[in-house]
């Protein structure tokens, strides 16, 4: 009985060390991704939103080290994606990169003069690490913005608020021009909707 409640102790006391380190990983690689991605965005804010094409060229070469772009682009084409040609994929994932940096150079405007911080603890799911983070504006106004980041330490989807995915938002996107064109037609949809924005003028 004694060995019994003797190993029992051992056990409660070892558990701690056998859980899952990575709840509580500062120094995991997932998290210094999403840690340099956001030094280049508040780099790029230090002296207030400049134009937006100046932002795109700021945050560009920071988003295409932290953002798995080719796989971005495979999950929101879906089905579709295994009957294009490889020139085909090459030029949708160029246009759905172009387009998505520039969509993230235009929403910083919204974030001059916050901050963005990020929590040093990481949620498994399975292969993928999620890295919660909150992004708080300058009048006050934060959301949560978790970045789910693959095995290379690449990020592979952002969710808003928890449950907002910016990968089925883009593939809803994708939908209407796949159906009508196929590749063809989500590179034009993607270009112009990057040039449209880069043509807007700035809100007063």
């Amino acid at each position: 009985m004694r060995l019994t409640r003797r190993l029992a102790a051992i056990a409660l006391l070892a558990a701690p060390l056998l859980a899952p380190v990575s709840a509580w990983a500062a120094d995991d690689p997932a998290v210094q991704t999403v840690r340099d991605l956001y030094a280049a965005f508040t780099a790029a804010l230090k002296d207030g939103p400049s134009p937006l094409p100046a932002r795109v060229a700021a945050v560009g070469p920071a988003l295409e080290k932290a953002f798995d772009f080719p796989a971005m682009t495979r999950v929101a084409v879906g089905s579709k994606w295994s009957g294009f040609t490889p020139e085909q994929q090459t030029a949708v994932t160029d246009a759905f990169k172009r387009s998505l940096t520039v969509t993230y150079a235009n929403r910083l405007a919204r974030a001059a003069g916050g901050k963005f911080e990020v929590t040093p603890k990481v949620e498994e799911r399975g292969s993928q690490r999620v890295v919660p983070t909150r992004v708080t504006a300058a009048d006050g106004d934060d959301s949560a913005v978790d970045f789910v980041v693959n095995a290379g330490n690449r990020i592979q989807d952002v969710l808003l608020n928890g449950d907002v995915s910016e990968i089925a938002a883009q593939r809803n996107a994708l939908s209407a021009p796949l159906k009508a064109g196929g590749a063809d037609a989500a590179v034009k949809f993607l270009r112009q909707r990057a040039d449209g924005m880069l043509a807007a003028k700035p809100t007063p």
